[in-house]
């Protein structure tokens, strides 16, 4: 035994991180052999106290605060970093935590380049996402115009013309990049019913994803957005209403625009939310949308977004992530209360996001 700990407390002289945290405790109490199961190797192991610093430096969990176990590695020339939260297996075998080199503390190189690798990936994704909406956006805004005379003949208000050319657009653009999937198509109300849609809003992506679905609703849009060239321009051939968010006149416009809107048949999208939401968690809905729905006696449509916030995170734009979007839609919600309204849909909304 008095072998064991020269050669113990010798092996650990030799590391800076090892005798930082020997100095500072006055035993080391030692343990009988315990076993870490490989083909050749048998470990000893040692245990001692530590401070919150050099807990905090080695990575070390707080609930295992009162242990540390040191394993080294006769085939290694410096250790590689490891922390394990789940320190016994199913068939409880010894607890260990490999202590972290000055060299590791920053993590392996394979890793470092393994997530640069993958932000370029988005970057690169994010730069394809935006070349293919604008080559099919501009096409499709050249048959937008040529038709946008005989819609304001026949169609004025729905537009359904428009809203057709807009769902090929946004279904091209999506088609390389995310996968997205319909539940309860069902709950939609017939094409022709006028209805007030709301939705959570996490992502850019969210007014592409809602497009896909075919239906004529206008959204709400804040006034900047029409001075994009081809989108902004498209967005106003759609009908989309326009808002000045700190305008308390602009907003009491929309608000009649739209009551005027459904009661010629047509269909409204609003975000409660008012803005994307940062943290993908459902913020405060405000009840512009569902006074408009409890005057005019129109049915409230819930649908719920998830995944989009992931695949292009609120305020990172420039990039498009691997992942894929699920749309659910809801039963429409119907009542002459615009507070219960706006409770229940919020309700509803918030009961499948994750």
């Amino acid at each position: 035994m008095s072998s064991l700990r020269g050669l113990l407390s010798s092996s650990l002289s030799q590391s800076p991180s090892s005798s930082m945290f020997l100095s500072s405790s006055p035993t080391i109490e030692m343990f009988p052999l315990c076993t870490y199961k490989r083909p050749t190797y048998d470990h000893r192991v040692s245990r001692t106290s530590l401070s919150y610093a050099q807990r905090r430096l080695l990575g070390i969990p707080r609930k295992h605060r009162n242990a540390l176990w040191l394993s080294f590695c006769p085939n290694q020339e410096l250790c590689r970093p490891h922390c394990s939260c789940n320190l016994r297996d199913k068939n409880n075998l010894a607890r260990y935590t490999v202590v972290r080199c000055k060299h590791a503390a920053t993590g392996s190189a394979g890793d470092s380049h393994s997530l640069s690798d993958l932000k370029m990936e988005s970057e690169v994704r994010g730069a394809c996402f935006y070349a293919v909406t604008a080559i099919s956006a501009i096409f499709l805004f050249v048959l937008m115009l040529v038709g946008h005379p005989f819609v304001l003949l026949l169609d004025r208000h729905r537009r359904k013309f428009h809203h057709y050319v807009a769902k090929v657009w946004a279904s091209l653009t999506v088609a390389p990049f995310y996968r997205i999937k319909f539940e309860g198509l069902e709950n939609l109300p017939p094409p022709d019913t006028p209805a007030v849609y709301v939705s959570n809003h996490q992502s850019f992506l969210d007014i592409y994803t809602l497009l896909t679905l075919g239906r004529s609703f206008k959204f709400i849009s804040k006034t900047g957005i029409f001075l994009f060239p081809i989108i902004g321009w498209a967005m106003f051939l759609l009908g989309t209403i326009p808002l000045k968010r700190m305008d308390s006149r602009s907003q009491l416009d929309c608000l009649k625009r739209c009551m005027d809107l459904i009661r010629k048949g047509a269909s409204v999208f609003f975000f409660p939310e008012g803005t994307r939401s940062k943290d993908g968690k459902l913020g405060v809905f405000k009840k512009g949308a569902f006074s408009i729905a409890a005057k005019t006696n129109a049915p409230v449509v819930p649908i719920t977004l998830i995944g989009t916030g992931q695949i292009m995170p609120a305020g990172r734009e420039g990039i498009v992530n691997v992942g894929w979007v699920k749309v659910v839609i809801h039963k429409p919600l119907l009542g002459r209360d615009a507070e219960m309204l706006c409770k229940d849909a919020r309700t509803t909304i918030a009961s499948v996001l994750t």
